[in-house]
């Protein structure tokens, strides 16, 4: 490479521009630390402005009997007992500082006349607890913290891609990367790094997040680091992604659509809901719905292009005008569809990494020294389904107790330990793909994971289709070390993409690794050949690319909490 490498210094080094790294250096910098936060895309448009539906916190604005045991209760439920109860706590206690927080940063959150915070159910919550503004909560919040950023001045690179996190004898000192628009290499030395660059649901054919967003960076840079990844099988697919156009697959329509009414049929105009679940129907919890179209689809009633339809219709235009905005405006800029008069065309989307890097409850710690990981990168609090509105929630509280985390181990080092031999790896890592020039291309060989994953890990599994998902896997691995990067006048985006591909190819193998060792259904993980939920197996899958999946004993839950642990009605909440 004959371009400057840029070298730079700080105390910690946040990798993420999303909801989880911002709120992480918004307070280092409230602490007065120096950070330094980096990304890949614009920081106002990071994954959280994605999410649509709410934030949850036992305010008890609308419900005052609400409490942060019984959100503690709720959420432990919804994760099939797979959740951290310790993790658990320390997310439904500080969730109301959570929300208190952006208050102070200057969001709009909805609120009632007297001027409480409006909170409405979101499904298998006992009480109204989901917070939010409009449909675009998590722009809201996005655009929040990233103003309050530059209040506070945190130095923000926007597309920077890290390649590797920097360690020397099991503990970080930087991280190493290249600007995405002139390849600048960029060597950044740092007592701690945090890592927040999202979770692995990009390795799926049709998902949710946008293009090159969530390939599994946060799971191969922690990996790599000498980190381990925690239930990477755990993997929550919305019932309701688009399936045309092509470039847009995945794109969800917002589970308030079923809540405000919508029926689902399949291809012979059956509402099929009535097989799976005919108390709730359309309004049955998430891991329900997918699993429900996916069987039509699976089993031929599916539409030509594989989908079920969502209708809604029938519901009176005013309806869809103001509680569905955004799903209307959605469908008439990609599709030309007027969702008021024609049904929309939906399967289900892989939508969100409940695994992720394995972390300490108390601090969000790893394995290696000084490396921390938060938000959907991060593991624990899930379980085998999300509770509707945690994610956001989850980044708000532990992006603070994870900066507070990294600040306190920086002020205990005595010396910054470094290795050149690490900076030295790294520089050579890039230069050789810059300079691979074999006729595998990196695109076609992403799309073969995707098509992979979605063939053999998808809504439901079994034991033949996982076998078989890794081989195709260890073959894709294998053609991958012949591949052709050609940086061009657009920028070095084919170089990202090989990383892209690495960090794919980590996370899939993680992911049916530890799909093939649970060997039972439960929440959001159906094996068909392992039909029924195995007490034997609510432990947690810990994986590494060495010592394969190891089971970990879950702590048991606190009584206060234990007790609260009920059957929820579902009956006219939505299911976000």
């Amino acid at each position: 490479m004959n371009i400057t490498e840029r070298r730079m210094s700080t105390t910690v080094l946040v990798i993420g521009t999303g909801g989880s790294g911002l709120r992480a250096a918004i307070e280092l910098a409230e602490q007065g630390v120096s950070v330094l936060t980096v990304g890949k895309r614009p920081r106002i448009d990071a994954h959280t402005s994605l999410a649509a539906g709410g934030i949850n916190a036992a305010l008890g604005t609308m419900d005052a009997e609400d409490s942060w045991q019984q959100h503690a209760a709720d959420t432990i439920k919804e994760s099939y007992g797979l959740a951290n109860p310790h993790t658990v706590e320390i997310v439904a206690r500080g969730a109301a500082q959570g929300i208190a927080d952006l208050e102070r940063y200057g969001m709009a959150f909805a609120r009632e006349d007297d001027g409480r915070i409006s909170q409405r159910f979101f499904g298998a919550h006992t009480y109204r607890r989901t917070a939010f503004a409009g449909d675009y909560t998590g722009l809201e919040i996005q655009r929040t913290l990233v103003n309050r950023a530059a209040q506070l001045d945190i130095p923000i690179l926007d597309s920077i891609y890290i390649t590797r996190i920097l360690v020397r004898d099991g503990a970080v000192f930087g991280a190493y990367g290249f600007d995405l628009t002139d390849g600048t290499p960029h060597l950044i030395h740092a007592d701690a790094v945090i890592l927040a660059a999202g979770g692995h649901t990009r390795i799926w054919r049709r998902t949710s997040s946008r293009r090159d967003e969530n390939t599994g960076d946060s799971f191969r840079l922690a990996v790599e680091a000498g980190a381990r990844l925690r239930d990477p099988e755990l993997v929550q697919f919305h019932p309701s992604g688009l399936l045309e156009p092509e470039n847009a697959a995945g794109t969800l329509v917002s589970e308030a659509a079923r809540g405000e009414g919508g029926i689902l049929r399949n291809a012979l105009g059956e509402r099929f809901m009535e097989r799976y679940d005919p108390k709730r129907m359309e309004l049955s919890t998430r891991d329900r719905v997918a699993l429900a179209a996916y069987t039509e689809i699976k089993e031929g009633r599916g539409t030509e292009r594989g989908g079920v339809w969502l209708d809604v219709s029938h519901l009176p235009r005013e309806t869809i005008m103001t509680r569905l905005p955004r799903v209307y405006q959605t469908l008439l800029e990609l599709q030309m569809l007027d969702i008021t008069a024609e049904p929309i065309e939906i399967a289900p989307t892989a939508h969100y990494s409940m695994g992720g890097v394995w972390v300490r409850p108390e601090d969000h710690s790893t394995d290696v020294a000084g490396l921390y990981a938060v938000g959907e990168a991060s593991s624990g609090l899930h379980g085998a389904n999300r509770l509707g509105g945690n994610s956001l929630i989850e980044l708000l509280v532990f992006g603070r107790i994870v900066a507070r985390a990294a600040a306190e181990y920086s002020a205990g080092l005595e010396a910054q330990h470094r290795s050149r031999d690490a900076e030295a790896e790294a520089r050579r890592e890039i230069s050789a793909l810059l300079a691979a020039d074999g006729p595998e291309n990196v695109r076609a060989l992403q799309r073969a994971v995707r098509n992979t994953m979605t063939a053999h890990a998808g809504v439901s599994r079994d034991e033949t289709g996982l076998l078989t998902g890794l081989r195709e896997l260890h073959e894709i691995s294998e053609r991958s070390g012949d591949v052709g990067v050609h940086p061009d006048i657009a920028g070095f985006g084919d170089l990202a993409h090989a990383f892209d591909l690495r960090a794919s190819l980590i996370a899939a193998r993680a992911t049916l690794e530890a799909a093939l060792e649970r060997r039972e259904s439960r929440g959001c993980h159906n094996r068909s050949d392992y039909p029924d939920l195995d007490p034997a197996l609510q432990t947690n899958l810990v994986w590494s690319p060495t010592a394969g999946v190891v089971h970990e004993e879950i702590p048991p839950v606190p009584g206060e909490i234990a007790e609260l642990m009920v059957d929820v009605s579902a009956d006219g909440k939505l299911v976000e």
